[in-house]
């Protein structure tokens, strides 16, 4: 049956903050007001309006988000250029805080895994395992993994995300060795294609063994924290990598009691410390990409939480992947809906993902996807 009813992770405020101090961190912007096409260079052109990822959104207001003692953060939003005069007016370090958040949100991104990332793009999934929640067993097989990446590559998909251990709750855990024997020969045979292939693994042995097969891309849901050799591979590898949030450090237990102050910026908070991390590990920062991880310790009510404010991880400045496809808190928001039933409510996930300017969607069903895209696209260069 359907969850309850969604709250929001924001209580609202009339005005925005008055002596706030920049010291003390905790402040965040939401780009909001968002505007498309044509709609989107009015909007910048006439200084009322600022570009996000320099694609093809726009933002027009800023939501002003701050912590709030004892718990929960306070929400007000502006016009974008109120947000701007009431930063300068305010504090100096405020002004400076909030301008380069500003840019960080609007500046183009670099390439991903060797793709431009101007436009959106597909990555499907093959999993090469028997226990994967919704088509575990389907490509275990070498042959039939080989040949579904082949088939997701000509529907569409530009990237090929190859896994081979269940990170569904309560999945037993595969050891490295296994994992490797699974998916190194798919990586290198799709790898051979020409295609770009991503390895999802939480094993910095299976890493460093991937992107030596031809892995272009390290897709970790630990964010590099499941395995204390992954930083230095990753770092040494010279792969671009996909630092996903996770609450918890165990797939098997991440959905026992999942607990947020205010679920958004909580993701927010880790993923800013996870990327300062990479770097200090010697992993340049224009090799990374962010997955806010729906589903991965989240309660249905947090992921519709972070859903509805996507747009926020804009402010680190770096390519967002969106991975929601056919995961269980779409059925406890509708129906109840078995994995492959899930199609409707996942295309809806992804098509505000890409209105909030994310330009990866990790999906199973990626013909259907492409056909969501295309309309999108058509509607959007028609705004």
């Amino acid at each position: 049956m359907p969850e309850a009813l969604v709250s929001s992770a924001f209580t609202r405020s009339p005005a925005l903050p008055r002596g706030f101090d920049v010291s003390g961190g905790g402040l965040h912007l939401l780009p909001a007001g968002l505007v498309w096409g044509e709609q989107a260079a009015a909007a910048v052109i006439s200084g009322n309006g600022w570009p996000i990822a320099d694609g093809w959104a726009a933002f027009t207001a800023l939501g002003v988000i701050t912590r709030r003692q004892g718990g929960g953060a306070a929400l007000a939003v502006a016009p974008f250029a109120e947000v701007v005069d009431w930063a300068e007016g305010e504090d100096p370090a405020l002004a400076r805080l909030v301008a380069e958040t500003i840019h960080r949100i609007g500046a183009k991104r670099r390439k991903w895994g060797g793709l431009d990332m101007d436009r959106p793009r597909i990555m499907g999934i093959v999993n090469v395992t028997p226990d994967s929640f919704s088509d575990g067993g389907e490509a275990f097989e070498t042959e039939a993994a080989i040949k579904r990446g082949l088939a997701l590559a000509e529907a569409g998909a530009g990237i090929i995300d190859v896994g081979g251990e269940s990170t569904r709750p309560g999945a037993d855990p595969v050891s490295p060795e296994e994992e490797a024997g699974r998916v190194l020969p798919v990586v290198r045979a799709l790898a051979e294609k020409g295609l770009c292939v991503s390895i999802d693994t939480r094993h910095a042995v299976v890493m460093g063994a991937a992107v030596e097969a031809g892995a272009r891309i390290i897709n970790d849901v630990t964010a590099l924290l499941g395995d204390p050799d992954a930083p230095v591979v990753a770092a040494r590898s010279g792969a671009d990598l996909c630092l996903m949030h996770m609450q918890g450090d165990d797939p098997r237990t991440m959905q026992a009691a999942p607990v947020y102050d205010c679920a958004p910026l909580d993701v927010f908070d880790h993923l800013a410390g996870r990327v300062s991390e990479c770097e200090a590990a010697g992993i340049a920062r224009d090799r990374i990409c962010l997955d806010p991880g729906i589903g991965f310790g989240k309660t249905p009510e947090h992921c519709a939480q972070i859903l509805g404010s996507l747009a926020l991880l804009h402010g680190l400045g770096l390519p967002l992947l969106l991975g929601v496809s056919r995961k269980s808190f779409v059925a406890r928001l509708s129906k109840g809906e078995a994995a492959k039933d899930r199609l409707p409510g996942t295309l809806a996930a992804n098509l505000a993902g890409l209105d909030a300017g994310y330009q990866i969607l990790r999906v199973h069903d990626v013909p259907e996807t492409v056909q969501a895209l295309t309309v999108w696209k058509a509607m959007r260069e028609g705004a």
